[in-house]
């Protein structure tokens, strides 16, 4: 499978909306306090995918510019948001978004900067934001310290996922981020948490793009390895999957 974020999560919408992860309340709060996010702010959410930042910014009272260019995470963003007041659509990409130059005043990423080119993802924020404008990039990431249920589960990508250790190595690369930002940003972290049942864990695995998929040989196998992962540690039929959530912020 091509690394190729236009196309590799087409067939795991369902699945991404369903059980992938928000981001932490304390999230918003650095973004109104550090970074100019307040009521009528308008905001780039590059990448954004089915919507899952962009709701919470809506949340918050910002006008956001969805932008994605993978048609059917689009549209899953447009079904769930599409009727709230502040939300627009737009087919892009992070490098070449067609917002109108100075329009914005922050652009976030979430879960999404890993699949950016830098460089180019670099000029188009300076020229979209407006004269003192901020950005923001954050990504939902393993904790520094993991627990025995994340130790099996990261053994498990590992067996039955050739993809793993590539997706993974892309996601917060401090030199990327660093060109982004022109040299000088600053970093938070945040904890969070998912909390599943056994089908909950399945699909928050199949949300992944490196995921092997049915009809794949290593589908079945890593999905029975997954049933022993979460009856190894599973509390009363639940199983806690926990985060850091990491966040970059700065002037590009």
């Amino acid at each position: 499978m091509a690394l190729d974020s236009t196309l590799r999560f087409s067939s795991r919408v369902d699945n991404y909306v369903k059980y992938r992860p928000a981001y932490p309340t304390g999230v918003i709060g650095l973004l109104r306090e550090r970074c100019g996010l307040e009521r009528g702010s308008t905001v780039a959410d590059l990448g954004s995918g089915t919507g899952i930042l962009t709701a919470l910014l809506l949340d918050a009272g910002a006008h956001v510019l969805a932008v994605e260019p993978n048609s059917e995470m689009r549209g899953a963003a447009e079904r769930l948001l599409g009727a709230r007041p502040g939300f627009r659509s737009v087919a892009g990409t992070a490098e070449a978004s067609t917002l109108e130059a100075h329009s914005v005043g922050l652009v976030v990423a979430g879960q999404a900067f890993h699949w950016f080119d830098p460089g180019r993802a670099r000029q188009e924020a300076v020229r979209i934001l407006a004269a003192g404008g901020w950005a923001a990039l954050m990504w939902n990431e393993a904790p520094e310290e993991p627990t025995p249920f994340l130790a099996d589960y990261d053994a498990l990508l590992h067996r039955h996922t050739p993809e793993y250790e590539k997706v993974r190595a892309l996601r917060a690369q401090e030199a990327d981020i660093r060109e982004f930002f022109g040299g000088r940003f600053e970093r938070a972290v945040f904890a969070n948490r998912q909390i599943f049942d056994f089908e909950g864990l399945k699909g928050r695995l199949m949300s992944s793009s490196y995921a092997p998929e049915p009809g794949d040989p290593q589908h079945e196998p890593m999905i029975a390895g997954l049933r022993q992962v979460f009856e190894r540690h599973q509390d009363g039929g639940k199983i806690l999957f926990p985060y850091r959530t990491l966040v970059f912020f700065g002037q590009p």
